[in-house]
């Protein structure tokens, strides 16, 4: 059969995944319920389509002209972007999908990198020219400088060019939309530009493990391509690990991709991208092979966590009321199963109930601690912290270019807090009345800036992260301390106690919730803790006041969500978080056990 495999790659919210979805649709072998239309195929998971960005790398096959065409979705984020890198060890090509008002962008051009440093040939997409203000023709030259930047080749730079409106599944060869009728302009470019894999049938087996997925019925599934030979169901292989170990293991289970679904075959030959079962201690960048020749391919490079985090079960008075699993066995076999499917992630235990949990960013791990809330856990987590590494004997930390895009007025005020922070300005233009500005900053500045940053730029703010690599300490930098509203006793808040407090800051909850000794209810005004009594009923007299009956006004309080409170805490905090609540409290709720912990941290 002939075969293509491509990878989508573009910046957040590009419309990545519209384009693909409008592929699949228009496939000859794609069968789609009638109610399911207009919605996001590819970004199948709810997390995905509440944040409109792809967190998860999928795979998809569909047909055209007796053509199986392999897609891999991958994810625009940057604290996702180790899967970008390992997937160009499984395809041929990409579309480069590039918005036709914005042009390419940082991420576009991180991962445009790694697909010329691979030798892949690449079709441009420029997407949304449908947008007002798009500007199609300028995006061309802007994308075409950018490959001779990146050092493409003469074969490399000679790429097709496709204008497209994803959202409504038209694609052509000239930016004109009224000459548009569908997709198969695109269709017909990856099967001209695109190369069909080299591979001979004929040659022993090898198949490189780009990413491991979990079925409750398969256990672990490893999805690869075959780079030679042929892989059969029930098949005796060679697993060779990323250490050179040589073990035997059988091929329970053969999957091929069809549409979006995964479906069991008898065999799979060279060039396809499969998925297989039965081997439970593989991993990312390891070789399965033939037995009597075993050859192992280069191992993928995984990239290092950089940022830290205690989780914890919940020690709170409210432990076990709103969760479903809340023990440490619960806590301690799903981050055992998470490490299994998410190479990035890694784990270590301090004690039998808390772990050291490190991850590529904090989006990276907001989102885990958000998907075990779903499934019914309940944990506590502690402000997230910079892994720091040692290199001849000097203080390394990792280093990040953060790209921001706000209007022009707010452009001193971003500048101005990104450089308190560290931040070392690279790059700054202004186009439209936007101002795009790049700063290469210490991951640690960049701990608890996104509220900041939205605030002061009035929600207008865009910013988006990639992770360049470790450099020398830069320094101690000034942050800004915050002082916490703290709740004195338990019971259930009140008008009355809560209006007592209003002035003194900003308060986290409404009258009528639930609190418990040492829980954050406020964030104070000053940068010292103040403990307060947000219970405290009004005294009832016999005696009417003038006043008496006069709704009194309650401002309205700051709703807390997982990440505006792991960007809140500080380090004497935890988030206590549930399948119902997120809660802000003290790591020690009793006030003199706090206080006995600040003398013996003095005296240390």
């Amino acid at each position: 059969m002939d075969i293509r495999n491509i990878a989508i790659i573009a910046h957040v919210d590009h419309g990545k995944t519209t384009l693909v979805d409008a592929l699949l649709k228009q496939s000859e072998n794609f069968k789609i319920k009638s109610d399911a239309v207009n919605e996001l195929i590819m970004d199948s998971n709810e997390l995905e389509r509440e944040r409109g960005i792809t967190i998860f790398s999928k795979n998809a096959a569909i047909r055209y002209k007796d053509t199986k065409i392999n897609i891999v979705d991958t994810p625009g984020h940057a604290d996702f972007g180790g899967e970008v890198e390992r997937i160009m060890r499984m395809v041929d090509g990409v579309l480069l999908l590039v918005d036709a008002k914005e042009g390419p962008m940082p991420q576009t051009k991180f991962v445009l990198r790694k697909a010329i440093q691979a030798s892949h040939k690449a079709i441009l997409v420029i997407n949304k020219i449908d947008k007002p203000g798009s500007r199609p023709l300028w995006a061309y030259h802007q994308t075409a400088d950018l490959f001779i930047e990146l050092g493409a080749n003469d074969e490399q730079i000679e790429f097709p060019v496709i204008y497209a409106s994803g959202v409504q599944g038209k694609a052509g060869l000239t930016p004109h939309l009224e000459e548009m009728k569908d997709v198969e302009p695109l269709f017909d470019a990856i099967l001209s530009s695109i190369p069909a894999p080299h591979f001979d049938i004929n040659e022993p087996l090898q198949m490189l493990t780009v990413n491991i997925a979990y079925d409750n019925y398969k256990g672990k599934i490893a999805i690869g391509r075959i780079y030679g030979g042929t892989l059969k169901k029930n098949q005796a292989v060679a697993h060779i690990n990323r250490a050179g170990e040589v073990k035997t293991s059988k091929i329970t289970s053969v999957m091929i991709f069809e549409g979006l679904a995964r479906v069991d075959v008898e065999e799979a030959h060279a060039g396809d991208i499969v998925a297989i079962a039965g081997i439970e201690d593989i991993s990312i960048g390891e070789t399965i092979t033939d037995i009597e020749h075993p050859n192992a391919l280069p191992t993928i490079a995984i990239d290092e966590p950089t940022i830290k985090m205690t989780f914890g079960t919940n020690t709170s008075p409210f432990a076990g009321r709103e969760g479903q699993y809340s023990t440490s066995r619960n806590l301690k076999e799903r981050l055992e199963h998470e490490v299994e499917t998410d190479v990035a992630l890694s784990i270590e235990s301090l004690s039998p109930d808390t772990w050291v949990v490190a991850g590529r960013g904090e989006l990276h791990l907001a989102i885990f601690i958000e998907k075990m809330r779903r499934e019914g856990f309940e944990l506590e987590v502690s402000k997230p912290q910079v892994i720091f590494k040692e290199q001849n004997g000097k203080k390394m930390e990792p280093i990040e270019l953060v790209s921001l895009e706000v209007p022009e007025q707010f452009s001193g005020v971003a500048i101005e807090l990104f450089g308190k922070r560290m931040g070392e300005m690279k790059d700054m233009r202004v186009d439209r009345g936007q101002t795009f500005i790049d700063f290469a900053i210490p991951t640690r500045g960049l701990i608890g800036i996104r509220n900041e940053f939205l605030t002061s730029t009035k929600g207008m703010g865009i910013m988006n992260s990639i992770f360049l690599g470790y450099e020398e300490y830069k320094g101690d930098i000034a942050t800004n301390s915050h002082g916490s509203l703290i709740a004195s006793e338990a019971g259930t808040s009140n008008s009355y106690g809560l209006l007592n407090i209003q002035d003194r800051g900003q308060l986290f909850i409404a009258p009528g919730v639930e609190v418990y000794q040492g829980m954050v209810v406020g964030q104070n005004a000053k940068s010292e803790d103040l403990i307060t009594n947000v219970c405290k009923a009004k005294e009832l007299t016999n005696f009417r006041t003038k006043n008496f009956g006069i709704q009194e006004g309650l401002e309205v309080p700051r709703v807390m969500g997982l990440e505006d409170a792991l960007d809140y805490i500080g380090d004497d905090e935890r988030v206590e978080v549930t399948p119902k609540n997120i809660r802000i409290r003290k790591a020690f709720l009793n006030e003199n056990d706090r206080k006995r912990a600040k003398q013996s941290a003095k005296g240390e």
